[in-house]
């Protein structure tokens, strides 16, 4: 599986378009390698993108389009929201009595460049943030190895969960056997039989772990 490198959807113009967009992006990352900071900070980024567009002056059945692209080379990822509203969106300082006005500041504030563009293609204007995001990397293929050969960092599957191995030794079990101790990231250390086959993949420093495998709990 290849790290996915653009994707672009609309949506209406709505309140529920927000966490919509959040969703989307993160199902775009959700079979990759991805630095949970870096996730949140793309969705964050992302939710005051999308809120700026829906609060644009514009025509109610004029969607908002977003386009999310992901550069392995510059290894940032790029974040991009159009609408046909009117006027261009500014950084504001709002002083500390004031409730809102403060998305931009903290797009400025979480992003490596941000700016806004003529739309493509049709009236408005398309805001665009880049994040960095030089880890992100496609999940290896599963695949069946002795317990014995399990390595740091590996991510294993265990009871129906992929969690990362943060240690393993071996050693004598009472009846003789040899068996492994697993150290997990998260959850109680596992006891497995030396020869049992598990299913593991190799994963990097950062990824997410522990996360429940599609279709069992």
């Amino acid at each position: 599986m290849a790290v996915p490198n653009q994707v672009s959807f609309r949506l209406s113009r709505s309140r529920s378009s927000v966490p919509r967009a959040r969703a989307l992006l993160s199902a775009m990352f959700g079979g990759c390698q991805i630095d949970q900071e870096v996730l949140n900070t793309a969705e964050l980024v992302l939710s005051e993108l999308v809120t700026n567009a829906l609060r644009a002056r514009a025509p109610r059945d004029r969607q908002v389009g977003v386009r999310i692209t992901h550069s392995e080379e510059g290894g940032l990822l790029r974040l991009e929201v159009s609408d046909a509203g009117e006027g261009w969106p500014s950084v504001r300082h709002p002083s500390e009595d004031e409730i809102g006005g403060r998305g931009l500041l903290l797009v400025e504030a979480l992003t490596h460049h941000w700016g806004v563009q003529e739309r493509e293609g049709g009236i408005g204007k398309t805001v665009w943030a880049e994040v960095k995001a030089s880890d992100i990397a496609a999940v290896p293929a599963e695949r069946e190895v002795a317990a014995v050969t399990l390595h740091a960092g590996d991510q294993v599957k265990l009871r129906g969960r992929w969690c990362t191995v943060r240690s393993v030794r071996g050693e004598r079990s009472p009846t003789g056997g040899f068996v492994m101790v697993l150290v997990l990231d998260d959850g109680p250390t596992v006891r497995v039989d030396a020869a049992e086959p598990l299913a593991v993949r190799s994963a990097g420093p950062h990824g997410r772990h522990c996360s429940a495998v599609d279709g069992e709990t």
